[in-house]
């Protein structure tokens, strides 16, 4: 028979709606942030599902720039919290995946099942008070993702301004948005001389 305690978490996670999950891992699910907000009735489901202007605007130049030194006939760049399922019961959503054109032999309305190459990040909308830690959350993501056959994997958080750079098999780093980092096939990126290009202010 169940506890109490088990009947509440039972109860608590039925009514918890499978629109609140960002993300999964391993069947267990990563909720949006703020979703017990929504739950209390104090936000909508839009407000915590929407990106907010800057990291909107961050994806946006980002692609723009990228695009422009792409090998077109070799890659194509998926954005828009696209869906990479990359083990059974688990798939993360993806700000920017760099994907090469031979391996997606067929569009599908489904996630996505073949690594990235490339996958950058900006910041996040999950809830990461389940983690020991927030950095815990940006560390396990990466790992995952690596271990899945993404080669690169970029985040940019926008609060202290820095990046996270790592690659499978070389030494991760963090460093500022004046620094000059490889997204790959020496296309090179400064988000901040990026920012000034655009005349754009944060």
């Amino acid at each position: 028979m169940a506890t109490v305690k088990e009947k509440k978490t039972q109860k608590k996670k039925k009514r918890i709606s499978k629109e609140l999950i960002y993300e999964m891992r391993k069947g267990s699910p990563i909720y949006y942030q703020d979703y017990d907000l929504v739950l209390a009735g104090e936000k909508k489901l839009e407000e915590v599902m929407g990106s907010s202007v800057l990291r909107s605007l961050l994806v946006m130049l980002l692609v723009k720039f990228i695009q422009k030194f792409l090998d077109e006939e070799k890659y194509l760049i998926l954005s828009n919290e696209i869906g990479f399922k990359f083990a059974p019961k688990s798939w993360y959503n993806l700000n920017i995946a760099i994907v090469e054109k031979e391996k997606l032999t067929k569009i599908e309305d489904k996630l996505l099942t073949i690594p990235p190459k490339v996958v950058i990040e900006v910041d996040t909308k999950a809830d990461l008070r389940k983690f020991r830690t927030p950095q815990d959350y940006f560390l396990i993501k990466t790992q995952d993702l690596l271990d899945s056959g993404v080669e690169k994997v970029i985040w940019i958080f926008t609060k202290g301004r820095k990046l996270l750079v790592a690659e499978k098999g070389k030494r991760w780093f963090i460093t500022d948005w004046n620094d000059t980092v490889e997204i790959f096939d020496d296309i090179s990126l400064n988000l901040e001389n990026l920012l000034k290009e655009e005349g754009i202010e944060i």
